[in-house]
């Protein structure tokens, strides 16, 4: 079975400063339907938000943030649990730093965990460990964490689920004309160099973040597909049925 990594942002997983339980529903079921043809990893964000559900602290301040983190992190993983369990689908929390993805053997011990894991019908959900994260070793936001989880578990696809339903020829907020790119094989570097632009409070990427992700993994030949976690039925339509529907596919074995 191939492996697939699936990331979900905080954009989606939060609405009006609590987690958006119908999204999250969605995705677990959307998820639960995957895993009949597919070994699936979740890389989740949620935990700050699902933290200010309980502590209003402000999210500004560092100390605050990892706060909430830890706070939130049971609160949403006991969510998911839940809701898999409805699948009868076991569920297990994995917390990585950004030095753990620095050494081999600490990569090899992530690997070797998940696919344990894997091997016995559990879906991995990973975040970034921001209670106990410095600044100076972040991984920054889970987009890349998801691309660097995607290759070091040896997954050959990364589904990006966001606000942001595809890669588009220019930005749609400023251009009503602007539309999905479908296929991309390469990205151009000057896209790479601007700024970030986050939506929501609890988000820390935008296009930016899932740009840099599709260009690390573009390098390493692994495809990424970046699409609407609000709506769901685009990644169904590519996943489940075969068939493209919108979108955008970053790889580098198909032509446009």
């Amino acid at each position: 079975m191939k492996r697939i990594v699936v990331k979900v942002g905080s954009a989606v997983l939060t609405q009006n400063d609590s987690i958006a339980l119908e999204r999250m529903k969605a995705l677990v079921d959307f998820l639960a339907e995957l895993k009949k043809s597919y070994e699936v990893i979740l890389v989740s964000s949620g935990a700050v938000a699902a933290g200010y559900t309980a502590l209003k602290l402000d999210r500004s301040v560092l100390q605050n943030k990892q706060a909430l983190a830890s706070i939130g992190q049971p609160i949403l993983m006991d969510k998911y649990g839940k809701k898999f369990a409805i699948h009868n689908i076991l569920t297990a929390q994995v917390l990585v730093t950004a030095a753990n993805l620095q050494r081999e053997d600490e990569i090899q011990r992530i690997k070797d965990t998940v696919d344990t894991l894997i091997s016995n019908g559990v879906i991995p959900i990973i975040n970034e460990n921001d209670a106990t994260s410095t600044k100076e070793l972040v991984v920054g936001d889970n987009d890349q964490l998801s691309a660097y989880i995607t290759k070091h578990t040896d997954s050959s696809l990364l589904i990006i689920l966001s606000d942001i339903d595809g890669y588009y020829d220019s930005d749609p907020r400023e251009n009503k004309d602007a539309k999905v790119l479908k296929i991309v094989n390469s990205i151009d570097k000057n896209e790479l160099q601007k700024d970030a632009t986050p939506h929501g409070a609890f988000a820390t990427g935008g296009i930016l973040t899932k740009l840099k992700a599709a260009d690390y993994l573009l390098t390493n030949s692994i495809d990424m597909f970046l699409s609407s976690g609000f709506d769901l039925s685009d990644i169904k339509s590519y996943m489940l049925d075969k068939k493209y529907t919108g979108g955008t596919l970053f790889t580098k074995g198909k032509d446009n």
